[in-house]
């Protein structure tokens, strides 16, 4: 991802003024770890995007497991349109139950690049193979998807502060 784009670069520049607790704030929407938002937050300014996406990164792998639980505990399952067909919703729900059963733990996975009629197969595609991880593996898939959902969640903050006067913040029902 290049920092370029009029909107990610005037976004950029909104962000790095903003005060520290607004950016903290604004970035907890994009990773609920406290550590991870105070981490990103105290080491701007940043001079483009992608320092700003390593730096994201670099403290999503430097999260401890109780860091990531705290994350995971903001984060809700990828859900369906309120139109998709019923037996979508059910089957949906039972693989989020069969996943959260046996992990312990809301099932995360980055959509991004996806159209969303390709959502729900994804998703349950994942969660099937997910279920037979190892829990140690599982917990690094999981940690690696979470960073995944950070990086499209702040390219998203920073597009969205660049197109706008009043300082935004990623919807806290995020589908991805």
């Amino acid at each position: 991802m290049s920092g370029g784009g009029s909107a990610h670069s005037s976004g950029l520049g909104l962000f790095n003024t903003w005060p520290r607790a607004l950016a903290e704030s604004a970035l907890l929407e994009c990773c609920g770890s406290r550590r991870w938002a105070l981490r990103v937050a105290a080491h701007r300014p940043y001079q483009d995007l992608d320092t700003l996406l390593a730096a994201s990164d670099e403290a999503g792998y430097d999260l401890a497991p109780s860091d990531i639980a705290e994350a995971l505990a903001a984060e809700s399952a990828p859900c369906l349109h309120h139109a998709a067909p019923r037996a979508a919703h059910l089957a949906l729900r039972a693989a989020h139950a069969a996943y959260e059963s046996r992990f312990g733990h809301v099932f995360v996975v980055c959509l991004d690049g996806l159209r969303p009629s390709q959502h729900v197969d994804q998703v349950l595609a994942a969660i099937r193979t997910r279920l037979a991880h190892e829990p140690d593996e599982e917990r690094s898939l999981t940690a690696e998807e979470m960073r995944r959902l950070a990086r499209g969640r702040i390219i998203e903050l920073v597009a969205e502060a660049g197109l706008s006067p009043v300082p935004v913040t990623p919807a806290a029902n995020d589908p991805r």
